[in-house]
C-alpha cells in the first residue's frame, strides 16, 4: 500500500459538483461509530472524527474522510493499535519524547497539545515529539485552537515507511513529502500555514492518478530523472519521484526543508529511516509557544496584525484575486460549510458505507444543501 499523504495542491482534482452535502455533526458521529465498531477506544475514536472532518471543513479533502476507510484496513490489519496509552521515553520540565505505540494519530497529537499548553505557559515554550505514531491526518486540522488561545504552534511529521521524494538532484526517493505547519494568533482570525517539503504529495498525485488526469505542471521525475506531468511514474515499479518544494529550478530549499524536517522529527524521536519498517504512520515533532513569555501577547499580535494588514494591502497581480492570508480561504469554506452542509469528493461516501454494511453501523445521510445564493451570505 502506498498511504496516502497529505496536500494542499488541487490542480486536476475532483470535489463534488452536485448538491448533496452533509452536516458535520453527523459525519462526525459516524467517523466516531464506524472506529468504535472497528475496536477502537470511544475517545480515542472521537478525536480521531473530529479531526478527519476538520480537514473537509478546511477544504483539505484528500486528508479528511477519505482516510477513514484506510485507517479502518490498518485496524482490520491490526496495523493500528486500538487502545492503550503512549510510552514516555524521555520527559522533562517542558520537552517529551513519547513511543505512541502505533496508536491512531489525531488523538496522540491532540494528548501531546494537551501536555504542552499548560506547560508553555509556564516556560514560555513546550516541545514533544512522538515515535511510532501512526499517521495523524491534516496537519491544519490541529492549528485553529491552539492559536485562538493565543499560542503559537508548530507542528511537522515524516513517515518511515514511505519514500516517494528525491533529494534535490537525484533520482532516487529518500523522503515522504515531509509536511510543516504553523499557526500564530492575530486580534482576527489567526494565521494558517500548512505546506510540504515537496512541490505536491501523494495523496493528490494518487488522485490524479487514479483518475487518469496529469498535473497541471511537471511536479514529478521519471525513473531517469526526466520532468513529467504524469503522477503515475511514483507508482510504477521503476520508482519515479515527486520533486522537492521550488521544483526544477529552486527545489534545493524544498530539499533543506525536508533534511531539516527530518531532523526535528526523526533524529530528536530517535526514531525513523534508519529502523526497520513498521507499516504507514508518523514520526511527529509538535511546540507550542506563549507570546506572554516573550515581548508579550499584545506585541505580538501588534506585529502580526501589522503584517497581515500589509499582505492584504499589496496589489494584487489579479485584481479579482487579492491577496489573502494563509488559512483565510480554509476558514472561510468551513463557515460555509458548517452552515450549508459539507460537500465531500465523491468517492468517500461510497467507500465508507461498504464499511458501515460490513461493520453494522448506519451511514450519515445527506442533507439538501442550501440554494447558491444563501451559500454567498
Amino acid at each position: 500500500m502506498n498511504p496516502p499523504s497529505r496536500g494542499e495542491h488541487r490542480a486536476g482534482a475532483t470535489r463534488g459538483d452536485g448538491e448533496e452535502r452533509f452536516d458535520a455533526t453527523e459525519l462526525t458521529g459516524f467517523a466516531s461509530r464506524l472506529l468504535e465498531a472497528a475496536g477502537v477506544d470511544g475517545t480515542i475514536a472521537r478525536d480521531v472524527a473530529e479531526v478527519l472532518v476538520e480537514g473537509d471543513l478546511l477544504g483539505h479533502d484528500t486528508h479528511g474522510l477519505q482516510l477513514l476507510a484506510p485507517y479502518l484496513g490498518e485496524i482490520g490489519k491490526e496495523s493500528m493499535t486500538r487502545r492503550g496509552e503512549p510510552l514516555v521515553v524521555a520527559e522533562r520540565a517542558a520537552v517529551a519524547t513519547w513511543d505512541g505505540r502505533r496508536l491512531p494519530g489525531p488523538w496522540l497529537v491532540r494528548r501531546a497539545i494537551a501536555w504542552a499548553a499548560p506547560r508553555a505557559r509556564t516556560h514560555g515554550a513546550a516541545t514533544v515529539v512522538i515515535r511510532r505514531s501512526h499517521h495523524i491526518a491534516c496537519l491544519a486540522a490541529y492549528l485553529e485552537p491552539v492559536a485562538r488561545e493565543g499560542l503559537v504552534v508548530l507542528l511537522s511529521c515524516s513517515d518511515p515507511e514511505v519514500a516517494s521524494v528525491a533529494p534535490y538532484g537525484g533520482t532516487r526517493a529518500v523522503f515522504t513529502p515531509d509536511p510543516i505547519a504553523i499557526g500564530f494568533p492575530t486580534s482576527g482570525d489567526p494565521v494558517m500555514v500548512d505546506v510540504s517539503a515537496s512541490i505536491t504529495t501523494n495523496g493528490m498525485s494518487a488522485r490524479l492518478h487514479k483518475a487518469g488526469e496529469r498535473g497541471a505542471h511537471r511536479w514529478w521525475l521519471d525513473a531517469q530523472g526526466r520532468p513529467t506531468d504524469d503522477p503515475g511514474v511514483i507508482f510504477d515499479d521503476a520508482g519515479g519521484t515527486i520533486l522537492p518544494l521550488g521544483g526544477l529550478d529552486a527545489g534545493h530549499k524544498g530539499y533543506g526543508l525536508a533534511l531539516t524536517i527530518e531532523a526535528l522529527t526523526g533524529a530528536l524521536a530517535g526514531h525513523g529511516r534508519a529502523d526497520p519498517h513498521e507499516g504507514w504512520g508518523a514520526t511527529v515533532y509538535l511546540q507550542l509557544y506563549d507570546p506572554a513569555a516573550f515581548a508579550g501577547a499584545d506585541a505580538f499580535v501588534a506585529q502580526t496584525d501589522w503584517i497581515a494588514q500589509a499582505c492584504r494591502g499589496s496589489p494584487a497581480v489579479d485584481p479579482a484575486r487579492p491577496v489573502r492570508l494563509p488559512g483565510e480561504r480554509g476558514l472561510a469554506r468551513k463557515r460555509e460549510q458548517l452552515a450549508a452542509g459539507v460537500q465531500l469528493q465523491p468517492t468517500i461516501m461510497p467507500a465508507l458505507a461498504d464499511w458501515a454494511q460490513r461493520l453494522g453501523v448506519s451511514a450519515a445521510a445527506p442533507i439538501r444543501a442550501r440554494p447558491q445564493s444563501a451559500r454567498r451570505q
